[in-house]
């Protein structure tokens, strides 16, 4: 029976990608300081991937790999010294590695785009190999292959249970990899095979003893079994030389090829004595330590051919078992409450009634804390985008011939996955922003008296119910003068037209605006910084500008913590109840006709200290019916949005609640200024209000008022 392994290729996928960003992390790190254990930490990283590739047959990862392990053990051994070139081919490996698996999760041809980092690879390694004429050295660097070592073998009783095959783990894989660590002796225990009718191909009947003469430590032997550690009985021991080369001699009929023989040649070896066999080291699986020649050629032959089953995607997401435990013990609670609400509807009188109330609030409370608890569940770090940046900050401003040291905080900030993947993109167009128009040259900064070296800053932190993610830089800062010009020739301001000093630094976020001197392909062709502002918008969030001229540049973007649950502000408007995200209210008053003026004809206006908000009425906008009332009554709830004010003409605030957001457009339709709807206590449907957009609404209502009227 064939084992279909594509199940567990998901799995393979995603480990091998968070695998490549752990590999990223420390090769950054390793370029600023060499250290052991980074070292150690990129070579299990790759071992793991070439581990995973080589048990789905992922041939060409497999062979991509054991090259980068050949490098990365030169490394660890210290006989190639960490260079920036080397750091520089292990970072082009990285990527190339992530295209790869990409395109064999997407079952894609493989191509050829691997093929000129291969052949650089091949010439580092042979450019820099220790030499034939180093003997000493070589001996000391590299493990031998050909000859025995005159350390005591390792011995290996490697007994798997009967299940293994059916793991998706062939022991064959793993004695080519302990041939490159040394001369192999393998036999084959054949005493519980089975007759050929009673044969299961899916169960493994045999065990094996193995000798390995290897100067290599008993860890990373250990590493070669470990996807099966919880499979078999492993035992592995030093132990003196007893036998002869004439004894070891003697054991050349029975080595591996147990796995490659058919059915019927299995059978007649069980007729026969175990015999001992010697297996030498094959050529090919020498690794490049000890060949310097050697050379990693894509192997585009014997490729099985592809069938029309595809590997399903899903998203997934990795939990900590404390949030699981969290979440068990609540479940547990509800069923406890469940139980004492159900025996109080049996048998219920009213002496009783202060019981169901406890065990009423009682569910109430477990329901919320539930909830809570699900919604962490979809808590990440925002660590997993920003530890995406210091790999382009440092190519970005190598390109760019810049000097910048890039400062990460609060990372262990928690937000929703589908937040941390929508807003990866916005982030990475104002780091690059950064960088090109922000940070100056190595010798303007000089001129400028400032630090040759560039600072650039990430950071995030929660705020009331929402996290905050910040991007400073200490370069020159935004001209707003020059901004203000622009959007005078563009025709987006009048002349003379007074605007806020904020409100003249959001334009650069207005589609097709550029303040670059110089287009570059890193930027400056006006497009994106648009994009960014309406991707934040479209996640329920905003951004701000803050910049001195020759100080820096700050960008601000608030988002909500989960796209899922809002905290709103219920509001009375006639007989409707509407929903305010209650981090836009800014404050609410009573409506008095003293504090509001008239302009431009029927505008009405209300006086916030020292600034003129526009009135929108509720019950014009959403042509609600409604009894005539006294104009003075009712209140104004002074919202915000995209750094614009607006004063909402309402009846009643109703309270706060959480509410749990549904999506309006997937069931009906876009409605400008209506962000989505929930379900009320009493069954009910209430919409949520989209401040920017009910403010675009409006202005555009009353253009068509004025033309009507013109």
């Amino acid at each position: 029976m064939e084992i279909d392994l594509s199940q567990f290729h998901q799995v393979f996928f995603e480990e091998s990608f968070e695998g490549l960003d752990t590999m990223e992390q420390e090769l950054l790190h390793l370029e600023a300081g060499s250290d052991l254990e980074n070292i150690n930490t990129i070579f299990r990283a790759a071992h793991s991937i070439k581990g995973g590739s080589a048990t789905f047959s992922f041939k060409e990862i497999a062979d991509f790999t054991h090259v980068l392990e050949t490098l990365l053990d030169e490394m660890r051994e210290g006989s190639r010294p960490v260079t920036r070139e080397v750091v520089d081919l292990l970072l082009k490996s990285v990527d190339c590695l992530r295209g790869m698996l990409t395109r064999t999760q997407k079952e894609e041809d493989m191509g050829d785009s691997h093929i000129e980092l291969i052949n650089y690879f091949n010439e580092l390694l042979s450019g820099e190999a220790p030499q034939e004429k180093d003997d000493a050295v070589e001996q000391e660097v590299n493990l031998s292959l050909s000859e025995p070592q005159d350390q005591s073998p390792w011995t290996i009783k490697f007994v798997p249970e009967s299940y293994i095959l059916e793991t998706g783990n062939e022991p064959l894989r793993m004695f080519r990899e302990l041939k490159a660590f040394g001369a192999l002796d393998v036999k084959a225990n054949l005493e519980k095979v089975p007759d050929f009718d009673e044969l299961k191909a899916e169960e493994c009947y045999m065990s094996w003893d193995l000798s390995l003469d290897s100067e290599i430590e008993i860890e990373a032997i250990k590493e070669v079994f470990e996807w099966v550690e919880d499979d078999c009985v492993l035992e592995i021991a030093r132990q003196e030389k007893t036998e002869t080369q004439a004894e070891q001699n003697t054991q050349e009929e029975l080595t591996a090829e147990a796995f490659d023989t058919d059915s019927e040649a299995v059978v007649e070896k069980t007729k026969k004595a175990d015999k001992p066999v010697k297996s030498q080291p094959a050529e090919q699986d020498k690794p490049a330590s000890s060949q310097p020649q050697q050379k990693l050629v894509s192997v585009k032959k014997d490729v099985p051919p592809k069938t029309e089953k595809k590997t399903a995607a899903s998203a997934s997401i990795r939990v900590g078992i404390d949030k699981v435990d969290t979440l068990i013990d609540l479940v547990g609670e509800l069923v406890i409450t469940q139980s004492m609400l159900g025996e109080l509807g049996e048998n219920f009188d009213m002496s009783k009634l202060n019981q169901l109330i406890s065990g009423l609030s009682e569910l109430e409370q477990n329901t919320r804390e539930l909830q809570e608890s699900v919604m962490r569940i979809r808590m990440l770090p925002i660590g997993f985008v920003f530890n995406r940046l210091p790999r382009m900050v440092r190519d970005l401003s190598s390109q760019l011939g810049k000097k910048v040291n890039l400062e990460i905080k609060g990372e262990s900030t928690e937000l929703d996955k589908t937040v941390m993947e929508q807003i990866g993109d916005p982030l990475t167009h104002l780091v690059r922003n950064a960088l090109d128009h922000g940070i100056e040259s190595v010798e303007k900064r000089v001129e400028q008296g400032k630090d040759e070296e560039g600072t650039l800053i990430l950071n995030a932190f929660h705020q009331g119910g929402n996290i905050v993610i910040e991007v400073v830089d200490d370069g020159g800062g935004i001209d707003p003068d020059i901004i203000y010009e622009k959007a005078v020739d563009k025709g987006l301001i009048q002349p003379g037209t007074d605007i806020p000093r904020d409100h003249i630094l959001s334009l650069i976020m207005e589609p097709g605006f550029s303040t670059a001197e110089i287009v570059s392909d890193v930027s400056g062709r006006g497009v994106g910084m648009d994009v960014v502002k309406r991707n934040i918008n479209n996640l329920g969030g905003s951004v701000e500008i803050h910049s001195e001229l020759g100080q820096g540049t700050t960008f601000t973007i608030r988002l909500p913590l989960t796209l899922a649950i809002l905290d709103g502000q219920l509001i009375k408007v006639a007989n409707e109840v509407f929903v305010l995200p209650l981090v836009s209210i800014i404050e609410s008053v009573p409506l008095t006709m003293a504090e509001i003026s008239t302009i431009a004809g029927d505008m009405k206006v209300y006086k916030l200290h020292d600034e003129y908000v526009p009135i929108i009425d509720l019950k014009d906008e959403f042509e609600i019916k409604h009894e005539l009332t006294n104009v003075s009554d009712g209140l104004l709830a002074i919202v915000e949005g995209e750094n614009r004010r607006i004063a909402l003409r309402i009846d009643e605030l109703l309270g706060q609640q959480q509410v749990v957001i549904k999506s309006l457009e997937s069931h009906y339709k876009s409605i400008q200024g209506v962000s989505g709807a929930t379900i009320l206590g009493d069954g009910r449907v209430s919409l949520i209000l989209d401040i920017v957009g009910l403010a675009k609404r409006a202005s555009e209502r009353a253009s068509r008022k004025r033309e009507r009227v013109a």
